[in-house]
């Protein structure tokens, strides 16, 4: 009897004090949750609506060093499916976009924190489980190779013509909606995202040159337009149909998101 006790106190002992497997699994991202609420919201620079940063006050929080160091500790081969892994490395390359404005503030775009040598994607941004990363590598070397072209409206490169920086965490079980919801939100921005000239009948479609830089990756699904048709409002359901249509790209300000 008192060994069937004995085993049940071990039982309750265990599940109370014994760490979650699962969520020992991911990245616990609830620091950038909160800096996320409290740092970003809407406004309005150089005529384009977006979420801009608050870089002069979060560079003084000190919840963002110690997830920029919770970053170090963390090893992604605990990353097992496709959503945790995809998740992880859009929030991460999120953070260290952020980081290396902090890095270098103040300064007029992220551009400037780079070289005449190297480019500020090439330079070493932040540490995720004991090894550098450069943005470059995030996104070419293991975000663009997971398949999923809806990644180019969820990484934020810190500049008012990229997408803008959700305030909401992205997490596996969501993401699938979190990434339709960024890709709609940036194509109904005419000021960066998307915008069609229907004077007179549908003549043209002005788009991110986003879309032009990474086409490659639409590819598979038919095409930039074919791909971003279901995402764009109704009533430019029509210009989408015409496939002759010409394209045209806006140009792309390198600003910072932010003050």
């Amino acid at each position: 009897m008192r060994f069937f006790k004995l085993c049940f106190v071990l039982v309750v002992f265990f599940s109370f004090f014994a760490p979650d497997s699962a969520q020992a699994k991911t990245f616990d991202f609830s620091d950038w949750s909160v800096l996320l609420k409290k740092y970003v919201s809407p406004n309005m620079i150089d005529g384009v609506l977006l979420n801009t940063v608050d870089y002069g006050e979060l560079r003084l929080d000190s919840v963002f060093p110690r997830l920029v160091n919770d970053l170090k500790l963390f090893s992604p081969s605990k990353l097992k499916t496709h959503e945790e892994k995809l998740a992880f490395w859009i929030n991460v390359y999120n953070v260290f976009a952020v980081k290396v404005v902090i890095d270098n503030y103040p300064l007029k775009s992220i551009k400037d924190a780079g070289g005449f040598f190297k480019s500020v994607w090439k330079l070493k941004a932040g540490i995720v489980g004991g090894k550098e990363y450069t943005l470059a590598e995030i996104e070419h070397e293991i975000l663009r190779k997971m398949g999923e072209p809806r990644i180019h409206t969820a990484i934020v490169c810190a500049s008012i013509s990229c997408p803008d920086l959700s305030i909401e965490v992205f997490k596996p079980g969501m993401l699938n909606e979190q990434l339709d919801i960024q890709m709609r939100n940036f194509l109904a921005n005419p000021g960066k995202g998307m915008r069609v000239d229907a004077r007179g009948g549908f003549k043209r479609i002005y788009l991110s040159p986003i879309f032009d830089w990474f086409e490659e990756d639409f590819e598979s699904s038919g095409g930039v337009l074919k791909f971003i048709e279901p995402y764009v409002a109704p009533k430019y359901g029509q210009a989408f149909k015409n496939h002759a249509l010409p394209v045209s790209y806006m140009d792309y300000n390198w600003s910072v998101n932010g003050s």
